[in-house]
């Protein structure tokens, strides 16, 4: 597996490089925003780790750049920010999973080990429907009725979560665990926000709605019966 650690501190860059590549990664390191998003944007890792405070570019910048440009690569936020409003903008940015600082070595293997599980998007559906809305997961194209919709990466993210479980009420919880990678109640409302912004996109312009409430339960998304 080849890492890219994306730290501006010697000492803690030198701590995890070392680390992990006693565990047998290949590593690449690079110590500047700039630098990293450079390394970043190629798609050539498994796994990235990046600081969220960084000279040059900062952590959110170069995720959402790379997300920007349809890099999927799995991202894990080191932060000395414990804050939920700074993890949800980490998250929100189109990071994975966070670790605050200082963490155990073997809390990093694991969050690490549970990216890299995720399986690769060449096993999955290219191409998700229902109705006239279709997603294209190789292109990061939305379509309803030939028209195209922009997304946010988030948005994007959630949409593929719904068009996965057609047809299946969503609890608020399993948005937050597949979506946000939360395990955790934020005590935000970040899904009833990113719901009503979805549907602003993808249902009000249009004649029939795909997005449907379940009260008390959540939320699903189907044809119009």
């Amino acid at each position: 597996m080849k890492i890219l650690v994306i730290e501006d501190d010697a000492e803690t860059a030198a701590y995890i490089v070392k680390g992990l590549e006693q565990q047998g990664f290949v590593v690449d390191h690079a110590d500047d925003g700039r630098d990293g998003l450079v390394l970043a944007a190629g798609g050539a890792h498994d796994v990235l780790i990046v600081d969220r405070m960084l000279p040059g570019l900062d952590g959110l910048g170069i995720v959402k750049t790379i997300r920007g440009a349809g890099v999927k690569t799995p991202v894990l936020f080191l932060t000395t920010m414990s804050g939920i409003d700074d993890r949800v903008a980490g998250l929100e940015a189109g990071g994975d999973d966070y670790l605050l600082k200082p963490f155990a070595f073997s809390e990093l293997l694991a969050r690490i080990g549970a990216l890299a599980r995720r399986p690769p998007l060449s096993n999955e559906k290219t191409v998700l429907q229902v109705a006239d809305l279709e997603m294209d997961l190789i292109q990061r194209r939305v379509t309803r009725d030939g028209q195209t919709i922009d997304l946010q990466p988030r948005e994007f993210r959630l949409l593929e979560y719904l068009l996965r479980n057609t047809g299946r009420v969503i609890t608020r919880t399993m948005l937050l665990e597949h979506v946000w990678d939360f395990h955790f109640d934020p005590k935000t409302n970040v899904v009833e926000t990113h719901i009503s912004r979805l549907r602003a996109k993808i249902d009000r312009p249009f004649e029939t709605d795909l997005i449907h409430t379940t009260r008390g339960a959540g939320y699903s998304l189907h044809a119009p019966h």
